[in-house]
């Protein structure tokens, strides 16, 4: 970890950080709470703390993300921000509102490295990680933005959660460890697209999270047409890990499948991808794929959408259709962030 990032920091870091700067101890649990559980931007804010201890501070910037675009669906109220960091990059967060309380989908990264076909985060590659505390200013600035509180979270947007594995863990610890938002493990969801050794070391971290696993194809052919990764692992070495995470974990695996028309939609992809789960305590969520300009996949009728869930249901899988959110603005992953990167290189 950057030891100038002061808002991925634990308490006990920041404990060691006031006795390097000449502070008691209890002055970390102040800091910590400002950040994480009162949500303040700047140090000015911190009105408990001495102004000599404000100025030692002022040495570790906070940058707070900076909202440079905000779309708003008029169908259901589905924000998506576009956030400015601290070094120019930005990234996409997506705030959804249910019955059950508001949830927010975050990235890990800067694009990504994976190149999944059908996803626009994967277009022009990997700039960088996010830190911990970038990832959780995601939240913080939605809170403050919008005055509502955020009961769940989805690390499913721009980015592999699992590519970024250490500030992943310092993002869930500070999450949903009491100090701060103290949001429950099990309303925290992690997208993977399937890295297998990372799948196996979340697994010994024993967290009550359910982790989300990107298949998208009932073989290995058609995952390997569709997603890079699959040229590394097999399914079935991903199922493997996904039955060693519920075994260790207790915690139900999603499967989330994107259906692609024409590509893998038919009954008998279906029938294929009900075989090869059915013995394992799963959830599978089908997911209309969203259209990138930039490739030729189409998403599948409603009519082979249904059908497909219904062979799923025979074969006694628990199935789900997404219910789509925010469906009149960019609401794919990466699609925000890639319009305004190309509107601001064309205005060079």
């Amino acid at each position: 970890m950057d030891r100038k990032d002061i808002r991925s920091m634990t308490i006990e870091e920041l404990k060691v950080l006031m006795g390097e700067l000449g502070e008691k101890p209890f002055r970390a649990k102040q800091v910590y709470g400002w950040f994480h559980e009162k949500l303040v931007s700047s140090y000015d804010e911190m009105t408990n703390l001495p102004k000599s201890l404000r100025e030692k501070l002022s040495a570790y910037p906070i940058n707070p993300l900076k909202a440079v675009d905000v779309q708003v669906s008029r169908l259901d109220g589905t924000r998506k921000y576009l956030f400015r960091l601290s070094d120019g990059n930005v990234i996409e967060s997506v705030l959804m509102r249910y019955k059950h309380g508001n949830s927010v989908c975050i990235s890990s990264q800067v694009g990504c490295r994976m190149g999944c076909r059908f996803c626009a985060s994967a277009i022009g590659g990997l700039t960088r990680n996010l830190t911990a505390g970038e990832m959780l200013d995601q939240i913080y600035r939605i809170q403050v933005l919008t005055g509502e509180r955020v009961s769940n979270v989805v690390v499913m947007g721009t980015g592999e959660p699992l590519d970024n594995y250490e500030n992943l863990l310092r993002f869930i610890r500070i999450l949903t460890e009491e100090g701060g938002l103290h949001i429950s493990q099990r309303n925290l969801t992690v997208s993977t697209c399937g890295i297998v050794p990372k799948i196996r070391e979340l697994a010994g971290e024993k967290l009550q999270m359910t982790l989300a696993l990107s298949l998208h194809a009932p073989n290995d052919e058609k995952r390997r047409e569709l997603m890079p990764i699959a040229r590394k692992y097999t399914i079935e070495e991903i199922l493997a890990a996904c039955e060693y995470y519920f075994k260790e974990t207790g915690r139900r695996i999603t499967f989330e499948y994107s259906l692609v028309a024409g590509v893998n939609d038919s009954q008998a992809d279906a029938a294929q991808l009900a075989d090869r789960i059915k013995s394992i305590n799963c959830h599978v969520n089908l997911i209309p794929v969203n259209p990138v300009k930039e490739r030729s996949f189409r998403r599948s009728a409603r009519e082979a959408v249904e059908k497909f869930k219904i062979k799923l249901e025979k074969y006694g899988i628990n199935v789900t259709i997404r219910r789509e959110m925010g469906g009149d603005i960019d609401g794919a992953c990466g699609q925000l962030r890639k319009s305004y990167m190309e509107k601001t290189e064309s205005e060079k």
